[in-house]
């Protein structure tokens, strides 16, 4: 099957560029040069992935990505200035897959869209595969591998893919130290690349969403150097 991609990106000859390259690596890509037509273009087709740009005429694309995210799952991979973590950190909280620091190697991206295309199939076999077994219950949460639903105190948690894979990974290993090597590799489903601060966005985001435990105690604790690890509260 062809795998569709939507391209939104207001630099058009950069577009173009990155289009010819896709299209040689057998992706299916559609253009949108601002906001407005991106929205427009991602809402009403059906594509596997989206190639979101941040700054753009009409309408930016944080904006774009919180409307998109309303009624959307569709991955998102982001791409952002080299020097705005701003933008990265929004994004994420936005619900963004993955990011890209402009400029970037058109390889690269190629690369990022299989990873996480990768994490989607994945994502799809897991809930095929699970039984009812596959509720996970800590404390007062439960994460549903059936129904990829996070609750605490019975109330759902609006959860990313990238949040929700993070956290069942967290949970089964709940007390042990997990490395963020390991962690990129189970939630992005990709290497981790030097300088890459993905996890530790997301986990900010997870973390938040989660809350403290009534003892005001973290529920995930940060080991420095080298990864996070689950708190098991006794």
């Amino acid at each position: 099957m062809t795998t569709r991609i939507l391209l939104i990106e207001d630099d058009q000859e950069l577009s173009e560029l990155l289009s010819e390259f896709l299209a040689l690596e057998n992706f299916e890509v559609d253009q949108a040069f601002d906001g407005e037509q991106g929205l427009n273009m991602a809402l009403n087709g059906h594509y596997d992935a989206l190639v979101l740009d941040i700054m753009m005429p009409k309408m930016n694309g944080l904006d774009l990505l919180k409307k998109f995210r309303t009624n959307h799952k569709t991955p998102v991979l982001m791409l952002t200035a080299r020097n705005d973590e701003v933008d990265r950190i929004v994004g994420f909280e936005m619900g963004a897959d993955d990011y890209l620091p402009k400029p970037c190697n058109p390889r690269e991206i190629v690369a990022r869209i299989r990873a996480i295309l990768r994490r989607v199939e994945m994502d799809k076999a897991g809930m095929q595969a699970s039984g009812s077994r596959q509720v996970m219950v800590r404390e007062d949460v439960e994460l549903n591998h059936n129904t990829r639903i996070v609750s605490k105190l019975g109330e759902a948690l609006d959860l990313t893919s990238t949040e929700f894979n993070l956290l069942a990974s967290l949970l089964e290993n709940a007390g042990q130290v997990l490395s963020k090597e390991e962690l990129t590799e189970t939630a992005l489903g990709r290497k981790l690349a030097l300088y890459d601060r993905s996890v530790d966005m997301h986990m900010s985001n997870l973390r938040r969403k989660l809350g403290p435990f009534s003892s005001d105690e973290p529920r995930i604790k940060t080991i420095r150097g080298v990864g996070y690890q689950y708190v098991i509260n006794d």
